[in-house]
């Protein structure tokens, strides 16, 4: 398995409780042997002005995937791990419905990581794709 241990969606979801990631409705909704995977409402909280959704909200999203995704793959008690670098292409416009994210690694290094996010539309298809790089930090 990719993680150091398999993760519980219960706890997972529980520390997005009182931040962003509870704001905008994220919830971790799987964990398979190489993804961890969240679904975000398309509501008036991560919508922009035109009605579609925010692509900071995509971001976000993408953020909240990669970097647990992160810690996940690590030895929590000898390290930690913070953002470098996200990007993100906005491909599809979504409306309404909910939009799913899933996080798989690029590169798994003692000093780097790189992560890949697809969100897809409610219907599935590819509505963005972002790439997070986080730094693996030894705790002192």
């Amino acid at each position: 398995m990719l993680f150091t241990s398999k993760p519980d969606l219960d706890f997972l979801n529980k520390m997005g409780r009182n931040t962003m990631v509870e704001h905008l409705g994220i919830t971790f909704t799987a964990v398979g042997e190489d993804f961890l995977e969240a679904k975000m409402p398309v509501s008036d909280k991560t919508k922009q002005p035109l009605g579609l959704l925010h692509g900071g909200a995509n971001v976000a999203l993408a953020e909240t995937l990669g970097s647990v995704a992160g810690m996940l793959a690590i030895n929590p008690e000898t390290h930690y791990c913070v953002g470098l670098e996200i990007n993100a292409n906005h491909l599809k416009p979504v409306k309404e419905g909910i939009v799913t994210g899933t996080v798989r690694p690029v590169h798994l290094g003692q000093k780097t990581q790189v992560w890949e996010i697809k969100i897809t539309t409610p219907e599935g298809k590819l509505s963005c794709i972002s790439r997070i790089t986080l730094a693996v930090l030894e705790k002192k």
